[in-house]
């Protein structure tokens, strides 16, 4: 295989992200129940306002765009609207655009659908505005809002919507879809390849999706190897021994893998605060010495959220475990 050849397998001209989005509920993948639902209504083509909640690369769009596409066919562009609300967070977003789409005219439907991405972003006069205009346009637009926290929607909002919780993707669905991009792009994915972009992903489907796409680049084989250098990504064996050196008492050790995490692989800290976090129970402690170390995760991620230094928050986190040996 050439290199050109390599260079255009590995998609440089297409996302694979959105290559490869179901395009219909039947199609999504990790969420048997919710797309069971959500067809029903499709079938019965009789929408409510919905609320997506969960995690970033779960489905919530696709899941949205399969709905448009279901109800509208090749129409559905005319007759849906996506907003992302981060974006675009003010009370004057709600009053014009959503607004100004509601009014229009349009033929053949009963109603029109917009897609309000990470409604969690909007202010709480700009919800209150969703509210009223929700109430006013009920006969000819549903709402379909997607947020990370559901805590975050105002209890109107929520009264008025069928809501749906997105869980993270489990590891079967990640696999499955792997594969079969792997084998629909003529790419070679080994065993240890799979579980290293399971392990990337932690339930995120664009995670695994995109770090297929960039370990596939060079045009080799895409392997465990590969797939941690690429997405800057410790191995659960490292941050494994780091905790367990620190929790032996081995304060130096366990400070020296930290700074070669940090420094040498270019790791993020909350990155690896994070990792730490998903391989609490993996470690070979006791449950004493695992509530201790969320202790201390849970105390040092609030640290950094607040503006804390990341190397110093993570060096306490790990003196405070050898501390206490």
């Amino acid at each position: 295989m050439s290199e050109d050849q390599s260079q255009s397998r590995a998609g440089r001209e297409e996302v694979w992200i959105e290559k490869y989005r179901p395009q219909t509920l039947s199609e999504v993948a990790g969420h048997e129940d919710i797309i069971e639902r959500l067809q029903s209504y499709v079938d019965r083509n009789d929408l409510s306002h919905m609320l997506f909640s969960g995690p970033a690369g779960t489905g919530k769009t696709t899941s949205a765009m399969a709905i448009a596409r279901e109800l509208y066919g090749e129409d559905w562009q005319d007759n849906f609207l996506e907003l992302n609300a981060s974006d675009q967070r003010g009370i004057d977003v709600i009053r014009d655009r959503v607004k100004s789409f509601a009014r229009t005219s349009f033929g053949g439907y009963e109603y029109r659908v917009i897609f309000l991405d990470e409604a969690d972003a909007l202010t709480s006069e700009a919800q209150s505005a969703l509210r009223r205009t929700m109430e006013q346009f009920s006969n000819n637009v549903r709402f379909i809002l997607s947020c990370n926290y559901s805590s975050q929607i105002i209890d109107p909002i929520q009264s008025r919507c069928a809501v749906f919780r997105f869980s993270p993707l489990g590891d079967a669905a990640i696999e499955e879809q792997i594969h079969r991009i792997a084998e629909a792009e003529g790419i070679e994915v080994t065993d240890d390849g799979v579980e290293a972009l399971v392990y990337v992903a932690g339930g995120d489907m664009r995670k695994a999706i995109n770090g297929l796409q960039a370990a596939s680049v060079t045009g080799k084989v895409v392997d465990e190897d590969a797939v941690f250098e690429i997405t800057s990504t410790a191995r659960p064996e490292e941050i494994t021994a780091m905790v367990e050196q620190a929790l032996d008492g081995d304060f130096t050790a366990a400070r020296s893998e930290l700074d070669r995490l940090l420094t040498d692989q270019g790791i993020a800290g909350g990155d690896v605060l994070d990792q730490i976090h998903r391989s609490v129970w993996e470690f070979d402690i006791g449950d004493e010495a695992a509530v201790r170390i969320l202790d201390r995760v849970g105390e040092a991620d609030y640290r950094i959220t607040e503006g804390a230094n990341e190397r110093i928050q993570l060096e306490a986190l790990l003196a405070s475990l050898a501390l206490e040996e």
